[in-house]
């Protein structure tokens, strides 16, 4: 995939929020637009990931990337939006298979049980990794209610 045409919504909470800055900055080739919160003070990550999830599912980005400190509470309220997969990841072959499998197009990190270098390993992995359709595209058709 080429870098140009790429963008990335980006959004944390509190505890997503160094990571989050990381890999704002870890991305720079792409079009990344961050959608906070802007500083680690206490915040509701649903005030960051609808929005995130939101931008994603009206096609204005091609990936998202939510972080918090389990990455549950984001991944949740993402995948409330019918055209959003929202994957938990937590090991790059998980990030790899959501994109390969489930072509999730939301990347939820939790910050809390991953290192800064596996959080950017996993976003290199998730944008670069495509879905493979085949059987997986019929089950992925199923997802929406």
């Amino acid at each position: 995939m080429s870098t140009e045409k790429i963008k990335i919504a980006i959004g944390a909470d509190h505890a997503g929020f160094e990571y989050k800055e990381l890999l704002r900055e870890y991305l720079a080739d792409y079009e990344v637009k961050d959608f906070g919160t802007y500083s680690p003070d206490s915040v509701d990550y649903p005030d960051f990931a609808h929005p995130v999830a939101s931008a994603v599912e009206n096609g204005e980005f091609t990936f998202g990337i939510l972080v918090c400190g389990s990455a549950n509470g984001v991944a949740i309220t993402a995948n409330k939006h019918q055209q959003i997969r929202a994957a938990i990841c937590w090991l790059n072959e998980l990030a790899a298979l959501a994109r390969q499998h489930n072509n999730a197009n939301v990347l939820c990190i939790p910050a809390r049980f991953v290192s800064e270098d596996l959080a950017k390993q996993m976003a290199d992995t998730f944008i670069t990794t495509a879905f493979e359709g085949g059987r997986h595209a019929g089950r992925v058709g199923k997802i929406s209610c």
